[in-house]
């Protein structure tokens, strides 16, 4: 719950940057001829890096006691037609309307067709406490297939293509739908900058009858279209109304700058996966770090809907920013050109003497 998925190694520079864009993969890797053309004209090539978040719609429901523990895959299709696995998502806890956290980044490449296809499995529930990268896909469940080229996602012009889940090659319009996949698209911009922050909340609404309510936080960007995707999500805080979470590290790649809103909400965890919303604020990173300095909180509030008209109910709940730091992640590159030497050593076990052989 804790994992923002932040890239902290920075990212490729965009269209005409100085990067190289080859990859060890031969499904991703560029026209040759064309690179050279280009490079010969002063131009670096037509590349962008892009980053994917994923959600997913009225998916069909595997389990019988509960909703479907969705976990999402992506492949990149070769010329050969074959799939190489591009990663997946985290496990989204009943949930027929997923929004996944987890984000892919890969090179798009103009005068290459590349072919992506997105794969859906219910996770069983006694793998929920496993790495996602070592679940056997043949002991989930499917839940539905989709492809699309990437250009097809990135030419749009809210940068999100919806596409409709089947059953694989044999899908057709006759077949029983299996939901709905969204694919959003944007284009990364590199930063070595990453902040630091740890939030804190105050007096709490108490949605159980019982006792206090389980508080986390979720953060989400605003994206062009005005299409909130979520990026962060911390841990759950059992019975706590005055909650303090982890630390949270964002990239400022990953949210896109200091000055982009961010909504903050707020959620009482239910294990049902219909979370209650304690409140939600809109506030940049430049915002966070003006309510760090000041040492003041802000005000939660919750969306009501009256009439034509929406208004929001201020909540006397309050978000704290206890800190902000921000810090450079330095590349390897980086140390290179700081004049840092490298220190070569081989250790060799011979047999059972372990006798050590170092170089230097």
């Amino acid at each position: 719950m804790g994992n923002c998925c932040s890239d902290v190694t920075g990212g490729q520079s965009a269209v005409g940057g100085t990067a190289s864009y080859h990859t060890s993969s031969a499904v991703n890797a560029p026209n040759e001829a064309v690179e050279a053309f280009l490079k010969s004209r002063g131009y670096q090539g037509l590349y962008s890096q892009i980053e994917l978040s994923l959600s997913a719609s009225n998916l069909r429901d595997r389990d019988v006691l509960s909703k479907s523990d969705p976990m999402a895959i992506v492949y990149i299709k070769g010329r050969d037609g074959s799939l190489q696995e591009l990663g997946r998502t985290e496990v989204v806890l009943n949930s027929l309307n997923p929004k996944w956290i987890k984000k892919y980044s890969l090179t798009y490449q103009f005068e290459t067709v590349q072919y992506l296809v997105f794969r859906l499995y219910d996770v069983d529930t006694q793998f929920h406490n496993s790495d996602v990268k070592a679940l056997k896909l043949e002991e989930q469940q499917f839940l539905g297939e989709a492809t699309c080229a990437l250009s097809q996602i990135v030419t749009k012009s809210n940068g999100s293509l919806t596409l409709e889940l089947g059953h694989g090659e044999a899908f057709s319009a006759h077949t029983r739908k299996l939901g709905q996949l969204t694919v959003y698209a944007e284009e990364s911009v590199a930063s070595k900058t990453t902040a630091e922050l740890i939030l804190r909340c105050s007096d709490l609404e108490s949605k159980d009858l019982f006792s206090k309510s389980d508080p986390f936080l979720v953060i989400s960007k605003l994206t062009e279209a005005g299409t909130a995707v979520p990026i962060c999500k911390t841990e759950v805080l059992k019975n706590d109304h005055r909650p303090k979470w982890k630390p949270i590290f964002l990239n400022i790649q990953q949210v896109g700058s200091k000055d982009s809103p961010l909504i903050i909400e707020c959620f009482d965890f239910n294990s049902n996966g219909k979370h209650d919303l304690l409140g939600k604020v809109q506030k940049s990173l430049a915002d966070l770090e003006k309510l760090h300095s000041v040492g003041m909180g802000e005000n939660l509030f919750t969306p009501l809907s009256v009439g034509q008209n929406h208004q929001n109910k201020v909540l006397k709940s309050q978000l704290f920013v206890d800190t902000y730091s921000e810090k450079i992640q330095y590349t390897f590159l980086d140390y290179l050109a700081g004049d840092y030497e490298l220190n070569f050593m081989v250790a060799i076990d011979f047999t059972g003497t372990f006798c050590i052989f170092a170089a230097y």
